[in-house]
């Protein structure tokens, strides 16, 4: 799936000059024009980064950013700060608030998405192509190979992707909703239950030859990858 970016802009043309240039490069965009927005947005659809501007009405970028890092749910999300504030207390207010770098207007889409790619790399870097490793399991995003403690595990397309999903994100919980919306896609029409029987397939996958589970049930919550996993009813 691709990459997913919150871009946070109320100016028209400069949106519409960004959704261009990011969509060339492969990206899904997804966007907001203030803050409120940008909050509602950020939790329902789990962008993989947001692009976020300092003047939005509303709430404030540096507002929303100070309270994506206060959920869960955004607490690690990749942020790029857009403003016309240059002054040096200003990129140290922003970078303090919590993001994770800062670009002054004017500038050239390239250089915007140069600076995306590299927090991407250091922040997020199974979107790279970076392999991941979890609890004695490795994931490498370009092959698509699972092993588990030296043995190659057989995976399904969902499941590889479920799997990747939690890898990437590993100890958080997630709803049936969100892992709807982030491994089979917003606008695909699959029933909750599906969920369900697909990470009873990745747990029969990874638990072979009597494993230690590493998939966490929550009750009335999710799912999460854990190294401690144990097991509740989802309600």
């Amino acid at each position: 799936m691709k990459p997913k970016v919150l871009l946070v802009e109320d100016d028209v043309s400069l949106t519409e000059l960004l959704t261009y240039n990011l969509e060339q490069e492969g990206f899904e965009v997804i966007h907001a024009g203030d803050g409120e927005e940008a909050m509602a947005l950020a939790e329902e659809r789990q962008p993989d980064i947001a692009i976020l501007d300092w003047m939005i009405p509303y709430l404030s970028g540096i507002e929303v950013c100070r309270r994506l890092r206060r959920l869960p749910e955004t607490a690690n999300l990749p942020i790029l700060m857009l403003t016309a504030r240059s002054e040096e207390g200003d990129r140290i207010r922003g970078l303090e608030t919590g993001a994770d770098d800062y670009i002054t207007k004017p500038f050239s889409p390239r250089e915007l998405i140069a600076r995306m790619k590299a927090v991407l790399r250091r922040l997020r870097p199974a979107l790279t192509g970076a392999p991941l490793s979890f609890g004695g399991i490795e994931l490498d995003t370009t092959t698509h190979k699972v092993v588990r403690d030296g043995k190659a595990i057989a995976l399904g397309p969902t499941e590889f992707r479920l799997l990747r999903h939690f890898m990437e994100h590993p100890r958080r919980v997630f709803s049936r909703e969100q892992l709807l919306d982030s491994v089979w896609g917003h606008d695909v029409e699959v029933e909750l239950r599906t969920v369900d029987v697909h990470i009873r397939r990745l747990r029969k996958a990874l638990n072979v030859g009597d494993l230690p589970d590493v998939i966490r049930t929550v009750r009335s919550a999710g799912y999460a990858l854990d190294s401690e996993a144990e097991t509740e009813t989802v309600r």
